[in-house]
């Protein structure tokens, strides 16, 4: 069954946290990764509790609670939770990293010999703190759980939802992908191959035609129901995700079943967006499909705007939910001007590096 998308919570490195508009204006940066723009956690965050999170933590409760209000599920962006029943009966998180920050601060201390370490970024360190502070800060005692698994973190989360409302188990679901970027963790990652070598503009990545992604950052929370409301923005209708396909036409063949079992084709879809990241060695798969299987569709790109990271299939996400809703595409994420005549149908499509392989499907 569908589940309807009532409520959206985004931090990311453009003005995103804003529910009424969508891109009112494209951030531009020249830098080593992306880093989100945070917002004033005074206004979501008890001051003695916040004192004791990481950056990662704050901004998924922040997140969950601007996704909470955005559905009318929490009196206001400052509440600690209603306590009238209207919690979400599910948090679901999907990170890649954690909280990067915490490991690296328990690391540096071990490699200086401290003795008498602080004790609260261990306890953090850990990926299931997000969706556990977020329910602690909330006061929700439902189900929680945290999925781990690189680029299908995320979508693993969706899954698990989506499960949810199958088996009639939750009518209401909190869902997160949350993923931070340091200085420390580019500089040892970008000795494998996946970052750019050198600071990179947002803007030009796909003109740049050098290998490495340009490295991102972003928190992303989404109210699922079984039911739509007043504040629905889309509905998600499906998620698959292939491991290590042989080439582009088994991709090709993954996204045919994929509509097929809707009763649905490509030529349904009024618009699909791509997971262009900049990286010479893998945006051409985006290429081979964009001229074969989506060559009749409107085509949008997104991680300009955010980076990559694991689960930045939340951003795509928030991408096209807003735009359902809104039935606009901002001109800063299209990548060829088809115009379709409607905004009924949008595909998302993602990989990382020809080894995570991932589809959603949102309508009005």
């Amino acid at each position: 069954m569908p589940a309807y998308i009532n409520g959206i919570g985004l931090i990311s490195p453009q003005q995103t946290t804003d529910s009424n508009s969508i891109l009112p204006e494209v951030k531009e940066y020249t830098a080593d990764y992306l880093t989100c723009i945070e917002p004033n956690y005074k206004e979501f965050i008890n001051p003695i509790a916040r004192r004791r999170m990481s950056r990662l933590i704050k901004m998924g409760i922040t997140a969950a609670k601007l996704a909470l209000s955005d559905a009318n599920m929490l009196p206001s962006t400052s509440g600690e939770g209603s306590g009238e029943g209207s919690l979400p009966d599910a948090i679901i998180t999907g990170t890649g990293l954690g909280s990067v920050e915490d490991t690296e601060k328990i690391l540096s201390g071990m490699l200086a010999g401290e003795a008498l370490m602080n004790p609260t970024p261990f306890i953090q360190s850990t990926y299931n703190t997000i969706s556990s502070q977020i329910a602690i800060t909330l006061k929700c005692h439902n189900y929680n759980s945290t999925y781990v698994h690189r680029s299908f973190s995320f979508e693993s989360a969706l899954q698990d939802a989506l499960l949810q409302f199958d088996e009639g188990i939750a009518a209401s679901v909190l869902v997160s992908g949350i993923d931070e970027m340091t200085l420390n963790h580019l500089t040892i990652t970008r000795k494998t191959g996946h970052w750019k070598m050198e600071p990179a503009n947002n803007l030009s990545i796909l003109s740049s035609h050098t290998p490495g992604a340009l490295a991102g950052e972003g928190a992303a929370s989404f109210i699922l129901a079984n039911a739509p409301s007043s504040s629905t923005y889309a509905s998600l209708n499906g998620v698959q995700t292939i491991y290590k396909p042989a080439d582009v036409i088994q991709i090709e063949n993954h996204i045919r079943r994929f509509l097929s079992g809707y009763g649905l084709s490509t030529d349904d879809m009024d618009a699909v967006i791509l997971g262009y990241n900049g990286d010479c060695d893998y945006d051409s798969i985006y290429d081979k499909l964009g001229s074969s299987i989506f060559s009749e569709q409107q085509q949008l790109w997104y991680k300009h705007l955010c980076g990559e990271y694991y689960t930045s299939t939340g951003f795509a996400l928030w991408l096209a939910a807003n735009i359902l809703k809104n039935s606009l595409i901002p001109a800063s994420v299209k990548l060829n001007n088809h115009n379709p005549k409607q905004l009924k149908n949008i595909l998302i499509y993602n990989q990382y590096r020809n080894i995570n392989h991932s589809l959603m499907w949102l309508s009005k």
